[in-house]
């Protein structure tokens, strides 16, 4: 099983972030990606907008999955923010977006990919979960309710 935190560095953790709409987001997401894991922001931005062409990944309750593949890495990396306002982002429900999971995968993993996405919509399908995101105090309580989230879906 693919866990949250063995592909989420915490400094690819931001609470609070500001962004003014769906292009800025995806703009700041691949920034802190490449920062965080190295590869190349363009390639990382410009394969998020070509994903979100193919069809919107907001997944509804105001959360999006926005994700792609990129070369660089060896497994499915991660960054998550929490918009300090939620921004209009094409979601299922029509609803706007605050907490943003953004996944990059490796260009030949599929099967390690869909599990990965998987994984994050378990964890935004649910709630409770969405609500503790919603009220963690900044980053650092972020990643650990990431953690326990991992935990506790390993149980």
């Amino acid at each position: 099983m693919i866990r949250i935190t063995t592909r989420l560095s915490d400094g690819a953790v931001i609470s609070d972030l500001k962004s003014a709409d769906k292009d800025t987001l995806l703009s700041s997401v691949a920034a802190l990606a490449a920062q965080n894991y190295g590869f190349d922001v363009e390639q990382a931005h410009e394969s998020l907008v070509e994903r979100e062409r193919l069809g919107p990944t907001g997944f509804g309750g105001g959360t999006a999955i926005p994700h792609c593949k990129v070369n660089g890495i060896d497994g499915p990396v991660g960054v998550f923010v929490r918009l300090d306002k939620p921004v209009e982002y094409d979601a299922i429900d029509d609803e706007p977006v605050d907490l943003v999971f953004a996944l990059f995968s490796p260009v030949n993993d599929g099967a390690a990919h869909l599990k990965a996405l998987a994984e994050v919509s378990r964890m935004f399908r649910d709630e409770a979960s969405r609500a503790q995101l919603r009220g963690a105090k900044d980053a650092d309580a972020l990643f650990a309710l990431l953690a326990g989230f991992e935990e506790r879906d390993a149980a």
